[in-house]
């Protein structure tokens, strides 16, 4: 007389197991943060000509199919005014950054949906823009000083004077503006996506990629590790992730030249996060030096000379990397190669 209840039992709980294995699982997202090398200024008529060429299309073939660029609709990817499947063009406009190469290892590493939000700007400083809440603020007397100079330079040139008010307000402007943008994207994601189903989301992972505006202020540059450690701090704080792992692209803009002055400086802060004690197994520094162009790095100091064979191999005259997209798409590999370092030490497989 049990069997026929048993029998019931039984299937309601394997109908059970089977509808929570079909649920869709939680979107993992990253965020990716910077300047105009996260941004990424590898052109895309650059990627063209190479990924046709003979000496170059074997580095992109993993990247195109039937002669088309790949979309990855497994990996969704929101950078400010644009939003869509990951596939190239993600950098500045007609560019690819990092968040290609990047999307696509996390898109390999996960069953679930991923979604990167890249929040990324040119010209903006830690030691300014992005000066996270736990850092301390220039002194009153320090930002009138500050007004002043730069009221001095705009009379000269007839400009508008600055109000100190306007001065104090560029402090953590631009990491207030991530903050917003990091979670309008999540509050809208049904809006953005339509592909999602309502299954939540997991903050899973940062990419900091940055540095070029502090290495060229002396000030800054010394406080970059500090600024660093607080920021950090602070974005595991701001998005209730106490041990989001965090990748930090390092410095490479000196190639295969070594870094002096405010740029060493910068590096060494950078490498210094991943020993600070409570950071250690969650923050992991990666080298992107290693990854410059050898090609593009032969003719940069006479380019205009070589013009047509400098269009073969860079797309940059001097900066963001020569413009080689080789050099930002194994920049991205690399962050997600440390990201799945990172995942795996603390326990999101």
């Amino acid at each position: 007389m049990k069997r026929p209840f048993l029998s019931a039992a039984l299937s309601l709980f394997l109908a059970l197991i089977t509808a929570a294995q079909d649920a869709p699982k939680k979107v993992k997202v990253f965020i990716l943060a910077g300047q105009s090398n996260m941004e990424g200024k590898g052109k895309m008529t650059l990627a063209e000509y190479q990924s046709s060429a003979p000496q170059f299309q074997d580095f992109y073939k993993h990247l195109k199919k039937d002669g088309k660029w790949i979309v990855r609709d497994d990996v969704w990817i929101n950078f400010l005014d644009r939003k869509g499947n990951l596939t190239v063009g993600f950098g500045s406009p007609n560019c690819i950054g990092p968040e290609l190469e990047f999307g696509i290892a996390m898109g390999d590493h996960f069953n679930e949906q991923v979604l990167l939000i890249k929040t990324a700007w040119g010209g903006r400083s830690l030691g300014r823009d992005f000066l996270p809440p736990r850092s301390k603020l220039p002194s009153d007397d320090e930002l009138r000083a500050i007004m002043d100079k730069e009221n001095q330079t705009n009379r000269q040139k007839n400009k508008p004077e600055v109000k100190f008010d306007e001065v104090k307000a560029r402090y953590g402007s631009s990491y207030r503006e991530m903050m917003k943008e990091i979670k309008t994207t999540l509050a809208e994601l049904g809006q953005r996506f339509p592909a999602y189903k309502g299954q939540g989301y997991e903050i899973a992972g940062f990419v900091w990629f940055h540095g070029w505006n502090d290495h060229l202020d002396a000030q800054f540059a010394d406080a970059y590790a500090a600024n660093l450690e607080n920021l950090i701090r602070d974005v595991r704080k701001d998005l209730g992730v106490p041990h989001l792992p965090f990748v930090i692209g390092q410095m490479g803009q000196n190639g295969f030249k070594p870094a002096t002055g405010g740029m060493l400086k910068v590096k060494q802060a950078q490498a210094a996060m991943e020993n600070i004690p409570d950071f250690k197994g969650t923050a992991k520094s990666v080298p992107t030096d290693v990854f410059w162009d050898p090609d593009a790095d032969k003719l940069i100091d006479n380019w205009r000379q070589h013009k047509e064979e400098w269009d073969k191999v860079g797309s940059d005259f001097g900066y963001h990397y020569l413009g080689s997209v080789r050099t930002y798409c194994r920049i991205g590999r690399a962050f997600g190669e440390a990201m799945v370092e990172l995942l795996k030490k603390t326990g999101d497989q």
